[in-house]
């Protein structure tokens, strides 16, 4: 069973450059707690996962200027990563450039390491949402 504290977790943010290590450490934190009851079926999880809130909180830095909220809650299969942000417009794939730095790829790697990923809009934003496994 896991522990009340472990089940899920909220934090918000103001939304600076700083707020996606601040993202990242605020999910280690919180795999590092869900660890103690219950640890990843394979070492790799865990990595995807932080990957995954790192990726979606420079996303939402550089293209939702704005306060941003993450919310982490343990699924029936997994781990279930929600950022809610200020804008409306849900990320979009788009054509890998090597000239852009290797920029283009978040979205793909999202969907990529999650069993499910998906965007519901409304007034105030969106939520992104990505279910990964544990």
């Amino acid at each position: 069973m896991v522990a009340r504290e472990t089940a899920h977790r909220s934090v918000r943010f103001d939304g600076a450059l700083h707020d996606v290590t601040a993202a990242r450490l605020a999910a280690q934190e919180y795999l590092d707690d869900l660890t103690r009851v219950l640890p990843p079926s394979a070492p790799e999880h865990r990595d995807d996962i932080l990957l995954v809130v790192s990726e979606l909180a420079a996303n939402t830095v550089e293209y939702a200027p704005g306060p941003f909220e993450l919310r982490m809650s343990r699924s029936f299969d997994g781990v279930h990563v929600v950022l809610r942000d200020t804008s409306t417009t849900p990320p979009l794939p788009r054509p890998f450039d090597p000239g852009r730095g290797g920029r283009g790829i978040g979205w793909y790697l999202v969907q990529s390491l999650s069993h499910q990923a998906g965007v519901i809009t409304h007034d105030q934003g969106k939520d992104v949402h990505a279910f990964l496994p544990w």
